[in-house]
């Protein structure tokens, strides 16, 4: 393939929609590549991503009732979750670096899980979702982190200890009025 026809593949992917099936992320040849967001207007917009975690019902009573010894298990997750936010495009490659402008977390505390919702919200030309997932995963993280030594079993594993249902909820974007 010629230059310009390599040229001509990139700048392609580079416009193509990317609310679309298109891949974005890589170039006609196959070379990754960060999308070019230069050119698309500034949008206000908002991701919302959930996940939970399966713990014993025992683990649960003792984050009820704050008795896990490493602290406050729903508050340290929520720093971890805000904090993983904000660096999500040092550790996913392709990221851009945005500005978030809102990280809202909510923890559903249940019989046998802990569900996270992270809620965040930019103003800019690219979306925020990887940052709502990445805010889950690593809250979730961080409560598994906070109550792992409840939830071993006598051969130090953690046979019901899960984080499951990572999913987007929500995606929304409007003109900046």
């Amino acid at each position: 393939m010629s230059d310009a026809a390599g040229d001509d593949a990139e700048a392609d992917a580079r416009d193509a929609d990317t609310d679309g099936n298109e891949l974005t992320h890589t170039s006609e040849s196959g070379d990754v590549q960060m999308v070019d967001v230069g050119e698309k207007p500034e949008t206000a917009r908002r991701a919302v991503a959930r996940g939970e975690i399966r713990i014993r019902e025992s683990t649960i009573a003792a984050i009820r009732d704050d008795e896990v010894g490493k602290g406050d298990v729903l508050a340290t997750a929520r720093v971890g979750a805000i904090q993983a936010v904000k660096h999500t495009w040092e550790t996913i490659p392709m990221c851009h670096q945005i500005p978030i402008t809102n990280v809202e977390t909510a923890f559903d505390v249940r019989d046998e899980r802990v569900v996270l919702t992270v809620a965040v919200e930019t103003t800019g030309k690219t979306g925020c979702e990887m940052e709502a997932l990445e805010g889950v995963t690593t809250g979730l993280n961080v409560v598994w982190d906070m109550v792992k030594a409840a939830e071993k079993d006598d051969r130090g594993q953690y046979p019901g200890t899960a984080i499951e249902g990572v999913e987007v909820v929500e995606k929304t974007k409007r003109p900046i009025e």
